[in-house]
């Protein structure tokens, strides 16, 4: 369902307990971890790079990895938009978030919507928990489903239209101008396609 990514970012959220989460994030060929991730992940691996303010890392913590520590003071961005703007500077296309959702709603929403911001600047970016998998689209996009697996699609610029085909509730040039709007559907087979008209940013829920 998804694919091996070199590079994964640790958000400060909850851990991800899952396999297919902890697998990638062993798998990965560079790990990025927000400051306070860190108290968590290194149960896991060692993070190549930490990225932030320090507010959240331990002073232990800071002793250990101070030869991997980037330190960024600025608040105009949270320390999700740091690392991931880091990974970007040092030439990474793919990145993985985890640990961006859980925990305080207000984070998990604020972060869910950099996606949009995020997939600007890569040829793939996903966000994964242990429940699913967001994935921002610019373009009309084909995607790998199982029969029956929840899909939910969200629209935060509501002015443009889009369809689907491959989903169990129909939508036929339609707006979003909600989100609950195309939550819940279902695929029905293999795969399922999202249909843009026009470049528009949409993203993509996959229960896992």
């Amino acid at each position: 369902m998804i694919g091996k990514y070199k590079c994964v970012v640790v958000a400060n959220g909850l851990f991800p307990s899952g396999k297919l989460a902890l697998k990638l994030l062993r798998e990965a060929d560079f790990v990025m971890a927000c400051d306070g991730a860190v108290v968590k992940l290194e149960e896991y691996r060692r993070p190549d790079m930490i990225i932030g303010d320090l507010d959240s890392l331990p002073e232990e913590l800071r002793f250990r990895y101070a030869g991997s520590i980037h330190r960024i003071e600025e608040q105009e961005t949270n320390d999700l938009t740091k690392a991931v703007n880091q990974v970007k500077k040092l030439g990474f296309r793919e990145v993985l978030i985890l640990g961006a959702t859980g925990l305080r709603e207000d984070h998990t929403l604020g972060n869910i919507s950099l996606l949009i911001q995020y997939i600007r600047d890569f040829d793939r970016v996903e966000m994964l928990s242990d429940f699913g998998i967001f994935t921002p689209i610019m373009h009309t996009t084909t995607f790998e489903s199982e029969p029956g697996q929840q899909v939910s699609l969200f629209s935060l610029f509501p002015h443009r239209a889009l369809s689907v085909s491959g989903l169990r509730y129909p939508i036929e040039k339609r707006r979003l101008l909600s989100w609950w709007e195309a939550t819940l559907n279902e695929a029905l087979g293999k795969e399922f396609t999202v249909i843009l008209e026009e470049e528009t940013p949409i993203l993509v829920y996959r229960a896992i």
